[in-house]
């Protein structure tokens, strides 16, 4: 199965969970009387909408180039990353809100049982967390990456909502509104980390350059062919799950047009065989000036 394949199948794994998990607190929170429950809840059912997103922008990436997209449709997928940022904002700014309009309502205190559904959540989101992150960072997945953000969210949203919850059954006389603050928690929470995803992805839609630890892996392997005398310059741009790479190679300006091409030709082979996150490279031969 593909790296492709294998995070569509998160996504729709990731989709059932935060269904389940959605209905499960949304329920709980209603019939406990519990404003944080029902806030996380919420967050919860956003969370279906944004691995859908991912899902989509993931299917619409994996498709081939064609002559109007001649690098591919990766973008979609880094695009889908930007959208569930900008999602996870929105529900933020929401959810702040109404928890903010309950505050100084009064009425009964939240039901005890409310907080299994928080634990509950927790444990799995964190399971999700994990397995999202590794994933991402083994496919380089801006979408994917996205997502599992939107499951640390829903971790420290949890806690928070916990927190909140424990502090007004302790004591309801004097932390009735805690639970209602524990619902804006939530919201402020969920606005910051959707901000994080946004600025992240926007970064690469902007075609901003890899880190150099990476360019200089494209270096080094360009200069390791023989033929190779050095790389002038060199750019990397992400398009979906790998990059694209422009460069330009130094070679001995005595050596034949035929010659110069065949170098370049070795570089590009060699790094598409070591780099498996390279989708494609451009050489530009250049004439080395000896110094």
């Amino acid at each position: 199965m593909s790296d492709s394949a294998k995070a569509r199948r998160i996504a729709v794994i990731s989709m059932t969970i935060s269904g389940v998990l959605a209905v499960m607190k949304i329920t709980t929170g209603l019939l406990a009387g519990s404003t944080a429950v029902v806030a996380d809840g919420i967050e919860s059912a956003g969370d279906v909408v944004a691995s859908g997103v991912v899902l989509f922008g993931l299917t619409m990436a994996s498709r081939p180039a064609d002559a109007n997209h001649p690098y591919g449709h990766g973008r979609l997928e880094t695009l889908s990353g930007f959208v569930v940022g900008m999602m996870l904002a929105l529900a933020g700014a929401g959810i702040a809100m109404r928890s903010m309009q309950r505050v100084y309502e009064v009425h009964p205190a939240p039901q005890a049982y409310a907080a299994w559904a928080l634990v509950i959540s927790i444990v799995m989101k964190t399971a999700l967390a994990l397995w999202k992150f590794q994933f991402a960072k083994k496919t380089r997945s801006e979408g994917l990456r996205a997502d599992a953000w939107n499951d640390a969210v829903d971790i420290l949203s949890g806690t928070a909502a916990l927190t909140a919850l424990g502090l007004t059954l302790y004591e309801p006389a004097r932390y009735l509104a805690a639970d209602h603050f524990g619902g804006l928690a939530v919201g402020v929470i969920v606005i910051f980390l959707g901000l994080r995803v946004v600025r992240e992805t926007s970064l690469q839609l902007m075609d901003t350059m890899p880190s150099e630890r990476v360019m200089a892996q494209i270096r080094e392997i360009a200069q390791s062919v023989p033929g190779a005398m050095g790389v002038e310059k060199c750019f990397a741009r992400k398009t979906g799950l790998q990059y694209h790479v422009d460069l330009h190679l130094e070679v001995d300006p005595g050596l034949t047009v035929r010659q110069s091409h065949q170098i370049a030709h070795e570089v590009k082979q060699r790094l598409l065989e070591k780099l498996e996150w390279v989708a494609d490279v451009l050489v530009h031969v250049e004439p080395h000036d000896g110094e």
